[in-house]
């Protein structure tokens, strides 16, 4: 079908070439090198030092932010007049707890004796909690005598948008407003260009002793063997003009009611523990890294894409986080199609990027983005977004039998395949392509967004509309979906329709994007249609579908796992050998494990499990050297080296929704493990363990109301699964 004769279509990067992405992060915005410590709740989220304080100054974007903005740009605690000496910092395991432990360095006190080091403790305790920071100090001597001491919290809040912050320049702000000052706490707000009022409260308790617009100032006699407590409060838009309890029981009552709330989000989720100990601890980290990335919506559970530059709606990410982690909690993946079915776009938007039936692809609610100074308010520009979201619809289905679901879904459903015929295949080939509407939008419209992502061979940028293999594999997938589930709700003529239309983007798929000489599909078409005969980890997302046939498979993952392709720490967004690989590149050489974690399910999929097991090994192996045993957005993609970690890349997000989301998703493809709702079954196919784990017990399966746990054993090259605990009904079932 054409598109409306009213609109052009043409995307400008046919007239000139693409330009490097002005939104993008500049390898300076967090000054490389620097150890952050994050924390997040709901749309609230803090970037820190790992003293815990908020540093200010050029290329450092530490602070607290609150809906794209932040709230406090500055941050610090002296004691007696010096920066206390750390001893350790990080965030607790269940990403509720910031603690940092410091003490004092030599001294000299105001009656002229000398303090000597390391005689006074201080502990900062903080963490997020309905648009709050709250954080408690306690300072305890260890002296044997008395100590007469002064501290002093310095606070500054710029109301810099999220944009500002990562770098962009604005011609033109808005006004910082005088500041109120009480005996306990001090306001600070800012008049927006938009006509919107931000404040940041912070409140102190006990009372300071000398209170300013920019400092609070504390003096305390601690006796030996006792401790002093300064509660300190960040409030961001307080609804109340003062706290209603004291700050010492609001620390308290926040404390417990963040942890009940992450044990609540996370408790219907099925639970994993294994024989390694240091396994167990990446797990932990990656399951309380999606809660913690989790905010809930009034359409359900929806992850954040990462902090600290993408603390926001993202579709793409949640879309994909929904999908690696639907076998342990569909709910996720539920709240994810229902929050962008109800933003799925129902008109033309050129400056948004928007069409009728395409789902989202990013939400900002900073200043910048209310003004349109970013095209980011509600924006539109991605070209997977709205084959993922039928993609996970169907995906959903077949994990869950929520036909209820499906119901309300099917409108959205058909409005985005609708899109794809309409407006997603531009040149009415069969193919879904992009080319963006606004000249300010992101000029790469896949998961590989930089400007320079997507060239041909020799190293020449492709010029749009742009037509890449993944996106076609993700469309067939979703006919396929939209195939099931028309035959589902009784509309019949539609089904047999869009299975029509499967098969046939499968044969021109299989006949234009195959490239013999290379060994894998193409990375893209261009907008003249000429190939882009470039190997890349694109064509692994490939074999999350069948649109591969099986000789044609066996070729893609022999690519994929070829040297120059697989680092030894993950296969590679572009192998070595091609024109623009640089293994520091964000998207030409790095390794993404989300992108790992998508190929090795694609692999566990047409039965290549050693491949995928080889994969899960390597990705183990990269959270073992991670802070925290997290991975992170991405990492560079160097050769591995024994005895030596990957080398990281200044800027990724960390943690980040679909990293996390890695090691739960290669446990469901080591394992082959998928459910049949109808029969209330649990399904492992070829189940594998890797060198490294012994024994591994998922705690909550559940399908259909029905729940079991049970552990896998390796033994030597081969597994036994035996049922700890199960409901009356539930099955299970092993194909070998």
């Amino acid at each position: 079908m054409s598109l409306p004769a009213d609109h052009d279509h043409e995307s400008p990067e046919r007239s000139s070439p693409p330009t490097p992405d002005c939104f993008s992060v500049a390898t300076t915005s967090l000054l490389s090198g620097r150890r952050l410590l994050t924390l997040k709740q709901g749309d609230l989220f803090g970037v820190f030092d790992q003293t815990g304080d908020i540093l200010c100054g050029k290329h450092i974007a530490d602070g607290l932010y609150y809906k794209d903005t932040r709230y406090l740009s500055g941050l610090t605690f002296s004691l007696n007049n010096h920066r206390p000496v750390l001893l350790s910092s990080g965030v607790r395991e269940n990403n509720i707890i910031l603690s940092v432990n410091m003490t004092n360095e030599d001294t000299l006190l105001a009656d002229g004796t000398t303090l000597g080091n390391n005689l006074l403790h201080v502990l900062r305790s903080r963490f997020l909690w309905h648009g709050a920071c709250f954080e408690r100090i306690a300072i305890q001597n260890f002296d044997i005598r008395a100590i007469d001491i002064s501290c002093e919290i310095r606070f500054f809040a710029d109301f810099a948008d999220l944009f500002e912050a990562r770098g962009a320049t604005r011609a033109q702000r808005g006004t910082m407003l005088e500041p109120e000052i009480g005996t306990d706490y001090v306001k600070l707000s800012y008049e927006g260009l938009d006509e919107k009022i931000r404040t940041t409260r912070l409140s102190f308790c006990p009372r300071p002793d000398e209170i300013l617009a920019d400092r609070a100032r504390f003096r305390f006699t601690v006796a030996p063997g006792e401790h002093v407590l300064i509660h300190a409060q960040a409030q961001c838009d307080p609804l109340t003009e003062a706290p209603s309890i004291s700050a010492g029981r609001a620390f308290l009552r926040g404390a417990v009611a963040a942890r009940r709330e992450m044990r609540l989000l996370s408790s219907r989720a099925t639970a994993i523990a294994s024989s390694n100990d240091i396994f167990n601890e990446a797990i932990r980290r990656s399951i309380c890294d999606i809660y913690m990335l989790v905010t809930e919506k009034k359409t359900g559970l929806y992850p954040a894409a990462g902090i600290p530059w993408y603390s926001t709606v993202f579709g793409r990410d949640a879309l994909i986080t929904g999908l690696q982690t639907l076998w342990m909690d569909p709910f996720i993946a539920k709240g994810v199609l229902f929050y962008l079915a109800l933003h799925q776009a129902d008109h033309i938007d050129e400056a948004a990027d928007a069409e009728p039936g395409k789902i989202l692809h990013e939400v900002r609610q900073g200043e910048m983005a209310e003004l349109g100074e970013v095209p980011f308010r509600r924006y539109y520009g991605s070209v997977d977004s709205t084959p993922l979201f039928v993609m996970l619809a169907g995906e959903y289905y077949d994990r869950t039998g929520d036909i209820n679901a499906l119901k309300q879904l099917w409108p959205h459903i058909k409005r985005a395949i609708d899109w794809m015929d309409n407006y997603g295949d531009r040149d009415s080939d069969g193919f879904i392509e992009y080319g963006r509407r606004n000249q300010e939008g992101l000029v790469n419209q896949g998961w590989k967004d930089s400007y320079d992502s997507i060239f041909h061979a020799d190293g020449t940028l492709a010029t749009g509309p742009i037509a890449l293999c993944e996106v076609q594999a993700y469309a067939y997938s979703a006919r396929q979906a939209a195939t099931k589930i028309g035959y589902l709700l009784g509309e019949a003529d539609y089904a047999a329709q869009q299975e029509k239309h499967a098969q046939a983007l499968r044969s021109a798929f299989n006949t234009h994007f195959w490239n013999e000489e290379i060994g894998t599909y193409v990375l893209a078409l261009d907008g003249k249609k000429q190939p882009c005969n470039v190997r890349s980890s694109n064509a692994g997302h490939v074999l999350l579908t069948d649109i591969a046939p099986p000789q044609r498979v066996a070729r893609v993952v022999a690519t994929l796992m070829d040297r120059k392709s697989f680092s030894g720490w993950g296969i590679r967004t572009i192998p070595q050998g091609e024109a623009r690989f640089n293994p520091m590149a964000y998207h030409n050489g790095s390794v993404w494990p989300h992108d790992n974690a998508l190929i090795a399910m694609g692999f566990a999929k047409h039965g290549y499990h050693d491949e995928a097991r080889k994969i899960f090994t390597v990705m183990f192996d990269a959270a073992f050297y991670s802070e925290l045993r997290r991975l992170p957005e991405l990492f560079c993609g160097f050769s591995r080296n024994p005895d030596e970690a990957p080398v990281r890349y200044p800027v990724a997000c960390s943690p980040q929704a679909w990293a996390a989301a890695t090691l739960p998703a290669l446990v469901q493809a080591i394992l082959g493990l998928s459910y049949n709702p109808r029969t209330k079954t649990v399904l492992f196919t070829h189940p594998t363990l890797p060198d490294s784990i012994t024994s591994l017990t998922l705690y909550n399966l559940n399908v259909s109301a029905e729940n079991m746990t049970v552990q896998i054993h390796r033994v030597n090259h081969e597994v036994a699964i035996h049922v700890i605990e199960r409901s009356e009904d539930i099955m299970m079932q092993i194909r070998i």
